[in-house]
């Protein structure tokens, strides 16, 4: 290799590096807002500061009832009920997931970031 490869290759490494540690700072973790099991009918509201969510339990299966943003995607996501199914809000930075723990029964998870 001559001088002039190494030197980019220091530099890609280098700004990659940089780049990498940039996301790293000010990435957020997400915060549990809510968890409960999807055997439970229920209609819960998630707090967030961007907006309003709501989220329906019923008959085991999860759907966002009602969102105020814009897209409604989220809104119109069908229902889900098996572990590892997710419905996202973006514009709320909200993640709502069904999660199953070997033995337990499916409960789900809100987060906001």
């Amino acid at each position: 290799m001559k001088k002039k490869d190494i030197i980019l290759i220091a530099a890609v490494l280098a700004i990659s590096l940089i780049s990498l540690a940039a996301i790293k700072m000010t990435q957020k973790d997400g915060k549990e807002v809510y968890k409960t099991s999807i055997k439970k009918d229920q209609i819960y509201q998630i707090p967030e500061k961007n907006g309003t969510n709501v989220m329906q339990i019923k008959d085991g299966k999860v759907t966002m009832k009602k969102a105020d943003c814009k897209d409604q995607i989220c809104a119109d996501h069908k229902a889900i009920e098996k572990s590892g199914e997710t419905i996202v809000c973006l514009p709320h930075k909200v993640v709502i997931e069904i999660q199953a723990e070997d033995g337990k029964e499916q409960e789900l998870d809100g987060v906001t970031q």
